[in-house]
């Protein structure tokens, strides 16, 4: 009679087909949603409309339906021209056909170019065949503002540097005669140019008009195929900072609506701010309007609810009542650019409705990259992205994401405290002091840092520098 089996057998031979099986079963997990439930893959209706407009003829404007008028604008680093020579010039021109060279107004503006850059420029030039304004210059580093630091060190802060090559890509606007309705800006991603019609024309759409109901509307950026990048510019619809960069992006926090809005699948998710590579606005924000100095909670914007209250610093210099991309100014507190332009443009927030839009929404079927390669499997690593949600909130929990911002809560326009850095104040070199101000628009977007640019040769053309202790 042979002696039973041990324990330890089963255990191992348990052991053995989970070590074996679970990859098949992993994988076939995997194909099984990408093929029979695939994550931002099937779009609505109207999309699907429009993409059979413009693959189904050569029309000039064949994208554009009811021939809006688009002022694309861009402000690049092109290094040898790599940029405008290459696949993204090309997408940029392949996109003014789509939209109806009449309809468009191309501004291109660089900075210090290289000489194989400015040539590459000119060569692009004479590829345009629309309005536009190809601009490459020196920007005198004087004509940007300054903040001091304790040691008596003057340094410009990167994000005033990046405002002002953001707003130099705007100046044919304060000169133009054309009422725009949208304005699309485009960073130094490629992108599929069907895909910015889409996002200009498609997110969004309200049901009744088959217009497009947005003050920006985002594409999603990735570093590689499957990292999210642009985490400094974009908000959940609370204000809290981003999740870990994957799918589904935003943290389980608070009410959870722009987490949820991605997890099903929605074309406009609702956040507070947000960039991609890519966003369209509503010009009117950006061409001289009443609209933009209206406090109204429905109709207005943040901005003009925090000017009506007493932040006149808000206004440029010329009182326009158009906006601008702008910068923190306090010395231990940095927001990116793209943040407050959202933050100024949207509808003030209504505290008793959290779920309210902000007229901010990111399209996550509308992707851009920072290379060719990256974009090219974007279409793919995007399928399989519904599995990554539950592993994503136990990540997000484990390192303690979203990161603490006790000014999000500080509404525009309301006298709120705030801890700034003050120079000379305590002793020779500064202290922070609390300080009671009126709140302007964007509190949410910002942490204690300092970003600056190096200047020195040498230097790292992006700086980092410690804020002291609180």
């Amino acid at each position: 009679m042979s002696a039973p089996r041990r324990p330890r057998h089963r255990a191992w031979r348990c052991l053995f087909w989970t070590v074996v099986g679970l990859p098949y079963m992993v994988s076939l997990l995997v194909l099984g949603t990408m093929v029979l439930r695939p994550s931002y893959t099937h779009r609505p209706a109207h999309y699907n409309d429009l993409q059979a407009r413009m693959t189904g003829s050569e029309e000039l404007g064949r994208g554009n339906v009811n021939n809006e008028k688009v002022f694309i604008a861009t402000s690049i680093y092109d290094d040898e021209g790599a940029l405008v020579g290459g696949a993204w010039g090309q997408a940029l021109l392949d996109l003014v056909d789509i939209l109806g060279p009449d309809n468009v107004h191309l501004s291109v503006y660089e900075n210090d170019p290289d000489p194989i850059s400015r040539m590459a420029l000119e060569t692009f030039e004479k590829k345009v065949h629309c309005n536009s304004s190809i601009v490459a210059e020196h920007l005198p580093l004087d004509e940007v503002r300054r903040v001091a630091l304790p040691n008596g060190e003057k340094r410009i802060k990167r994000i005033a540097y990046l405002a002002e090559v953001r707003n130099r890509a705007l100046r044919p606007l304060e000169t133009s005669e054309v009422r725009f309705d949208k304005i699309l800006f485009i960073n130094d991603v490629y992108f599929n140019p069907a895909d910015a019609a889409q996002l200009l024309f498609s997110t969004n759409v309200d049901e009744d008009t088959g217009r497009t109901d947005y003050r920006a509307a985002c594409a999603v950026d990735f570093i590689n195929p499957f990292k999210f990048y642009d985490t400094f510019a974009t908000r959940d619809l609370q204000g809290h900072s981003m999740g870990l960069p994957f799918f589904p992006f935003f943290p389980n926090a608070g009410n959870g609506t722009s987490r949820n809005d991605v997890v099903n699948q929605k074309d406009a998710v609702r956040v507070r701010s947000c960039w991609g590579g890519m966003v369209s606005y509503e010009a009117k924000w950006f061409q001289d309007s009443e609209d933009i100095s209206n406090a109204d909670p429905k109709d207005g914007s943040a901005w003009g609810l925090a000017v009506s209250k007493g932040r006149t610093d808000l206004l440029s210099s010329s009182n326009s009542t158009a906006i601008r991309f702008r910068f923190e100014n306090r010395t231990y507190w940095d927001a990116s650019e793209c943040c407050l332009i959202n933050a100024d443009i949207q509808r003030p927030r209504d505290p008793a409705d959290p779920h309210a839009p902000s007229g901010i929404y990111l399209n996550p079927y509308i992707r851009t990259a920072y290379d060719e390669y990256t974009l090219s499997w974007l279409s793919l690593t995007r399928r399989p992205e519904r599995l990554y949600s539950l592993i994503h909130d136990i990540l997000n929990r484990a390192v303690g994401m979203p990161g603490p911002n006790k000014y999000r809560y500080d509404e525009p326009g309301t006298e709120v405290t705030q801890r700034i850095w003050k120079v000379g104040a305590g002793n020779d070199t500064g202290a922070y002091e609390d300080t009671k101000i009126i709140a302007a628009p964007g509190s949410f977007c910002g942490s204690r840092k300092l970003l600056v640019l190096g200047e020195k040769e040498g230097e790292s053309k992006w700086q980092r520098l410690e804020a002291p202790p609180e």
